[in-house]
């Protein structure tokens, strides 16, 4: 089975939101005409405590903390429960058949939406064998999703027009995608993809 991975598409990573990305609202278009065509599709989502490690002004315990990154980098968002965390309303939910919620862990940055999330379990209980990763962020937890969904050894495959990038640094994004498809993810339009599909 093919299953169809919505990562992180909240209100605060689109415009108007506390940690915003340029034009992370238009995925909502590609992605909701690429639902109907698969039986399985999941959306993660940050949902953060309000003391999550991830944020500025937050003391973290070092010897605690687990990640590359450092912590206390960004922005509060996504808290648990605020608008800011909902997914967006662009986003066709009917579609959307499971919603796992990932970054819980105060003491984790938890891009992956592998990570304490459930997902692992839920595409295993349906037999996904390959798997089409759209949401935010391009260059943060698309590329770790992607990247866990590679190592679990699962055909992944990357849709280029239903991500976006925040750019901390420019060209991050196209940084992240080189790295994805270095790890041997495909890189696909939602065009390619619907041409490929059989219902």
């Amino acid at each position: 089975m093919d299953a169809l991975l919505i990562t992180d598409f909240q209100n605060d990573f689109t415009p108007g939101g506390a940690l915003a990305v340029t034009r992370g609202d238009e995925i909502a278009a590609p992605i909701n005409r690429l639902a109907p065509h698969f039986d399985f599709v999941v959306a993660t989502r940050d949902w953060h405590p309000p003391d999550h490690g991830s944020f500025e002004g937050v003391e973290v315990d070092l010897d605690r903390w687990e990640g590359t990154d450092p912590p206390s980098i960004w922005p509060v968002h996504c808290v648990a429960g605020t608008e800011g965390a909902q997914l967006h309303p662009n986003l066709d939910r009917d579609q959307v058949d499971v919603v796992l919620d990932k970054g819980q862990d105060p003491n984790s940055q938890g891009y992956s939406s592998f990570q304490g999330s459930g997902l692992t379990q839920a595409l295993r209980d349906r037999g996904v064998e390959r798997l089409y990763v759209t949401g935010l962020t391009t260059d943060y937890c698309v590329k770790n999703s992607v990247l866990d969904a590679i190592r679990e050894g699962i055909d992944t495959v990357v849709v280029e027009d239903a991500i976006r990038a925040v750019d901390v640094e420019p060209g991050d994004g196209e940084r992240a995608l080189a790295e994805m498809r270095a790890a041997g993810a495909n890189v696909m339009t939602s065009d390619e993809v619907l041409r490929t599909r059989k219902r």
